[in-house]
């Protein structure tokens, strides 16, 4: 007797999650034909989800594009090295480890009781960086979520005095790489809903996950509990974000407060 297949549920859940980051691809043009896309893949619920979400729609995109699945050892202690190329391996993915200690730098480097996320990313994302210049990748995908978005908003606005999230495509500072978020238009229950369906191995991070004082995690609950008493609050935010008016805020580089009487004597002077 055949094992059994996906419910109808799983189905839909599926086609879900492929219409929403099929349309945030077709919206910043994030994967273009010939693509070499290097799909950042941790252990956690968000990377497998990006990598399998991708896979559907490459059999049946009208482009043809690369996937290759990376990982970046960080030599956490007690990292299971043989999940993440076994799994990649079952999808038939070409896998790529990058070894690099950044686990006995941050903690070398930061002070008991602080949150080591600022300096671990910067060390990632140049990692992921010099993987990328040296073999031909063209797009790095990234795991972010709405909600992730969503929390980055309010992190630089509690913590650094600045309206600014993370945009679904990124030009690198140096300019010779794009960073793409495919799940940008994803709630993260959905992706929580579709990994536990799909039964990923998950691999817990022992680094930044164990941080009792996440800033982020105060935002998360936040966000929750906004959610909980006005459901569709985080996709009204998300929406917010997508929507921007920049004359109605308060930065003169954004808009040009300076010149509204030049257009106010513009219009005053116009024939009627």
């Amino acid at each position: 007797m055949s094992a059994p297949g996906p419910s109808n549920n799983s189905k839909k859940l599926a086609s879900q999650l492929r219409g929403l980051v099929g349309k945030a691809i077709a919206d910043y043009a994030m994967i273009e034909d010939g693509d070499r896309v290097m799909v950042c893949l941790s252990g956690g619920k968000d990377s497998y989800t990006l990598l399998d979400l991708l896979l559907s729609l490459r059999r049946s995109a009208p482009i043809r594009f690369e996937l290759i699945a990376v990982n970046l050892d960080q030599k956490q202690p007690g990292f299971p090295a043989d999940v993440l190329p076994r799994h990649a391996a079952l999808l038939g993915v070409p896998f790529h480890l990058i070894e690099q200690d950044t686990y006995s730098v941050v903690a070398r480097v930061i002070p008991a009781g602080k949150t080591m996320c600022g300096l671990c990313s910067r060390l990632r994302r140049g990692a992921l960086y010099h993987f990328a210049a040296g073999n031909g990748i063209t797009k790095i995908a990234l795991g972010h979520h709405r909600d992730d978005i969503v929390e980055t908003l309010f992190l630089n606005m509690f913590f650094g005095g600045r309206l600014k999230a993370m945009p679904p495509k990124l030009l690198s500072e140096n300019r010779r790489h794009v960073v793409i978020r495919p799940l940008a238009y994803v709630p993260e229950r959905l992706i929580a809903r579709y990994a536990a369906a799909r039964e990923f191995p998950l691999i817990p991070c022992t680094l930044c996950g164990s941080q009792p004082n996440l800033q982020r995690l105060a935002v998360k609950h936040m966000l929750a509990e906004w959610e909980r008493t006005h459901p569709g609050r985080i996709e009204s935010i998300f929406s917010s974000i997508c929507n921007v008016a920049g004359s109605q805020l308060a930065d003169p580089k954004l808009f040009d407060f300076a010149g509204l009487e030049a257009r106010r004597s513009g219009v005053l002077a116009a024939p009627v």
